[in-house]
């Protein structure tokens, strides 16, 4: 494998800094900071060169935290921040603070955590949703309901040219009974181009989120090769909410035989050129991250 590994969905997030409305006690192991330092070393163990850093929370203040991050970590190729999308005004401000940074590369916000399952089809949202395409920004989708996928291929229609991504395959049922309606809806959303799907955060959908095998989430994973193909799926680790799974050598270990399973070549579009391709990720900061890597050995 000749492209280097990118894991497309990574967190930082320190509590001090930022707000964290859905971070709390009954998530001990990571209700603290969470620093680029804390999974480095398994990420060079596992052969991961890069990563893409995502939102956490939907403030100013975390995308902040992102960036100095990627500033200190050339490993961090690419940042996803949050842009009040409902708000003209103020998403344009984020957006061209963001113009001569060609680490930011998207846009995400915790759609999951507002009341309105179809915020996303407000005529506000479709106004900074508008922005994001013209100014060849992604989208990250976090699609934890069965609507959340359903509109996914209205706003692919909607806006042809914005390039979006559904986290964590817009989370399977993993470990349930029966696989519906998340099979028809996957497959509907990846009907549509502009639509790509990161393999990450396939966790156990009943009990402990550690209870997942690779066999488990396999059905999941043939899916979405199946309905997406192999160049519009990437790799994500999801760490440090992966440390609630098992951490993050062990989800690496889990899907490793699932991106083993393929060809070669889908094997290297899902392990990094895929991100590389959907993020319009800077070459420039691949060499400067293998500069950095050589420095450290």
């Amino acid at each position: 494998m000749t492209f280097p590994v990118i894991d497309a969905h990574q967190h930082v997030w320190d509590p001090a800094r930022a707000e964290y409305a859905w971070l709390g006690p009954e998530l001990a192991p990571i209700n603290t900071a969470m620093s680029f330092e804390g999974v480095a070393p398994e990420l060079q163990a596992c052969g991961v060169g890069y990563t893409v850093q995502v939102q956490s929370a939907d403030n100013a203040q975390d995308t902040a935290l992102m960036r100095a991050s990627a500033a200190a970590h050339p490993e961090v190729v690419g940042v996803v921040g949050y842009a009040p999308l409902d708000d003209a005004a103020a998403a344009e401000a984020t957006l061209n603070s963001w113009a001569d940074d060609s680490l930011m590369v998207g846009v995400r916000i915790l759609i999951h955590n507002k009341p309105d399952p179809d915020w996303l089809l407000r005529s506000d949202v479709a106004d900074g949703l508008a922005m994001l395409q013209e100014r060849n920004l992604t989208f990250d989708v976090v699609a934890e309901l069965p609507r959340h996928l359903e509109i996914v291929p209205i706003l692919a229609e909607r806006f042809p040219d914005l390039r979006m991504v559904i986290d964590h395959l817009g989370k399977p049922p993993v470990g349930l009974d029966g696989s519906e309606p998340w099979h028809t809806l996957i497959a509907e959303a990846a009907a549509c181009p502009n639509v790509y799907g990161k393999v990450s955060g396939l966790y156990s959908a009943t009990g402990e989120l550690s209870s997942w095998t690779t066999d488990t989430i396999r059905p999941s994973f043939e899916r979405a090769v199946e309905v997406f193909g192999a160049r519009r799926l990437m790799y994500g680790g999801d760490w440090p909410v992966s440390i609630l799974a098992g951490g993050y050598t062990r989800v690496w270990n889990g899907l490793k035989p699932l991106f083993d399973s393929v060809s070669e070549q889908e094997r290297e579009w899902m392990l990094g050129r895929t991100a590389a391709h959907f993020y319009r990720l800077d070459p420039q900061r691949f060499a400067a991250g293998q500069d950095a890597t050589k420095e450290n050995r």
